[in-house]
């Protein structure tokens, strides 16, 4: 995770600005700590993405401990079809689910050394029949950010709605 905001906060430190920064699922937690400190950062969006504290990891927000040993991969799950495009028609789903990686339990365990969201402006968007990250743990999360929206269905918008979900991210980077 920290490897992940370090190229993060380099690509933000390399524009101008000023910037909207989405993170979806686990992108939420690189996205909190890489924006903290940057003063071209206008609003940060949560897309069905985690929120962390200060000091909280993947780990963490999901009430489990950190594990020991984080040399190892996280693996994707049971079904990954189910719960990252339950709302996507099969041939859809089936791509993008063989694009799938693992990804290392570091980058799940790493905790956050700073929290953007507490100084610049953010906003959540729940996906209410999401599979991956829980609506009520989404809820939660979103409770910390300036504004929420909802969008029916799973956890993957920019592919089953891509539409509805540029026009809602449009509204918002404009009242930004």
């Amino acid at each position: 995770m920290h490897d992940d905001a370090a190229v993060l906060a380099a690509e933000l430190a390399s524009v101008a600005g000023p910037v909207v920064l989405l993170g979806h699922s686990y992108g939420g937690i690189p996205i909190t700590e890489a924006a903290a400190g940057a003063s071209n950062v206008d609003r940060l969006i949560y897309l069905a993405a985690y929120m962390p504290d200060k000091g909280q990891s993947m780990y963490a927000i999901h009430g489990l401990p950190d594990p020991e040993d984080t040399s190892g991969l996280f693996p994707l799950g049971d079904e990954p079809r189910v719960s990252l495009y339950g709302d996507l028609p099969d041939a859809e789903a089936e791509q993008a689910v063989s694009k799938l990686v693992n990804q290392t339990l570091r980058s799940f365990a790493e905790k956050v050394d700073a929290a953007a969201w507490r100084s610049v402006p953010s906003t959540y968007i729940i996906t209410e029949q999401d599979k991956a990250i829980p609506p009520a743990l989404q809820e939660q999360m979103a409770a910390q950010a300036a504004e929420i929206h909802r969008l029916p269905g799973g956890h993957s918008p920019f592919l089953s709605q891509p539409r509805r979900l540029a026009a809602l991210i449009d509204e918002i980077v404009r009242r930004a």
